[in-house]
């Protein structure tokens, strides 16, 4: 295994661990209590001002015996104002950690935007569906820990 494989594993196993550690933080973000169902909230369809970098990522068909797919670790920033379009986790589960800043989610399970501000962890998986905007005045820093389709890794956009 190369050194940049440990660090991208090493980086996703702490991700992983602080996902499990600030679990109660990650209920804040949730959708709130009788506020679940299908979203009344206009999509964005169109990426804005947002920069998505693949900072590792792990064949896990190469010795992990799930082929076809690749855990990935990403750094999002989004400007204020900027958009990560709407997308689907029916095939992707997620985790995304608020380094810095605060965003507001738009869920399709969800009758109402979520906030989440830093230290949160929003949960992505199954029949869900949603987009992100920055309603802030200030760059929000996401980090995205997912498993993805392999061809999936040449796609840019979506998170």
């Amino acid at each position: 295994m190369t050194t940049n494989s440990l660090k991208t594993l090493s980086m996703v196993s702490l991700l992983a661990l602080g996902t499990f550690v600030m679990t109660p933080a990650a209920m804040a973000g949730d959708c709130p209590a009788g506020k679940q169902g299908a979203s009344p909230l206009a999509v964005e369809t169109m990426p804005k001002n947002v920069t998505d970098t693949v900072i590792g990522s792990i064949d896990l068909g190469n010795g992990y015996n799930i082929a076809g797919k690749t855990m990935r670790l990403r750094k999002l920033v989004i400007q204020p104002g900027g958009v990560v379009p709407n997308h689907s986790h029916a095939e992707r589960p997620a985790n995304i950690y608020v380094v810095d800043g605060a965003i507001t989610e738009y869920r399709s399970t969800c009758s109402v935007p979520i906030e989440h501000k830093a230290g949160d962890v929003a949960v992505e998986s199954g029949n869900l569906s949603h987009w992100w905007r920055n309603n802030s005045n200030k760059p929000v820093t996401l980090v995205s820990a997912d498993i993805v389709p392999t061809p999936m890794m040449n796609k840019e956009g979506g998170m």
